[in-house]
């Protein structure tokens, strides 16, 4: 039946129009975007899921520059100490070097005194961003290691924590002061040491020193030069883990991004083909509406 106040076949392409056009703005809005899931709408749980890792991903992203401020403090005070332990190295060889019959050890001492303000003056530069981890005040500091969400789904910042000890088999080569300052009567270099001769490697003067007293700076200085040691390995180990750990935040930041996109990426070779075939049945519906329309001017001619 055909009829003037109801065109069946209009209404019709006119319904196929409609859902192609609103298939097209979805498919051009994933061409656009390059995502699928866009919108908590468009698939709740896969949009809930993507949310969460995105923001640990910001959280590791803010946790790698942490390590790299932490690993920035960690060397400094690793080149400080290594470069303390080449000068200490020094010392001992010039008390060896007194040792020897005939040596005059004032002369000696001499050199084994800049040395002494050469270690003083690495002490006081070995600092990064206002912290000194080789000489000032005793305490235990931190770094940041890591960024976890446990299976309960709760989420926590992991630290390392390096102590600072002023004793003199400690880590630092000198104390502090409380104010700020550098104590140089404490620390590794600073404790006095030895039965007899009573003094620090930082205040030790051979010029009338016999040969005991000899030995007994020559044990000094090995025992300093053993703690200085053991602190530029701990700080090694503790570099060490935080270059590992950056590694494995930038690998796990990585494998985030790709479940993301696994979760809510459109793939554009799909969408592109998709967008085209639609825009080819949106050209079919309407040229189907312009002949269904027309059917109208086809009953006018009827009466003429």
């Amino acid at each position: 039946m055909t009829s003037i106040l109801t065109n069946v076949a209009a209404m019709s392409a006119l319904s196929t129009l409609r859902s192609i056009s609103s298939g097209m703005e979805e498919t051009q809005s994933r061409v656009s975007s390059g995502e699928r899931v866009g919108e908590a709408s468009d698939n709740a749980a896969y949009w809930s899921i993507a949310t969460t890792m995105k923001s640990d991903n910001m959280a590791l992203s803010a946790v790698s520059d942490a390590l790299g401020l932490g690993a920035s403090k960690v060397d400094t005070a690793y080149a400080g100490m290594d470069a303390a332990i080449d000068v200490v190295k020094e010392i001992k060889a010039k008390l060896v070097t007194a040792t020897e019959e005939g040596v005059d050890k004032a002369k000696v001492q001499e050199e084994i005194s800049q040395l002494q303000e050469q270690l003083m003056s690495i002490a006081e530069s070995a600092a990064f961003s206002g912290e000194n981890w080789i000489a000032g005040d005793a305490a235990d500091v931190t770094v940041v290691s890591g960024f976890v969400r446990d299976a309960n789904n709760a989420v926590s910042v992991k630290t390392t924590t390096y102590t600072l000890d002023a004793a003199a088999d400690g880590t630092l080569l000198f104390g502090g002061d409380g104010a700020g300052g550098i104590d140089d009567t404490t620390g590794v270099l600073g404790t006095a040491g030895g039965a007899t001769i009573g003094v620090s490697v930082y205040e030790l003067d051979i010029s009338t020193f016999d040969g005991t007293e000899m030995a007994e700076a020559l044990t000094l200085v090995d025992e300093a030069l053993a703690s200085m040691t053991s602190a530029a390995a701990e700080l090694g180990s503790i570099s060490t883990r935080i270059e590992l750990q950056e590694d494995f935040v930038g690998s796990l930041s990585d494998s985030l991004d790709s479940g993301i996109g696994r979760l809510v990426d459109a793939d554009m070779n799909e969408e592109s083909t998709r967008l085209k075939a639609l825009q080819t049945q949106q050209q079919l519906a309407i040229q189907s509406l312009s002949i269904a329309n027309s059917s109208s001017e086809v009953i006018l001619s009827l009466f003429r």
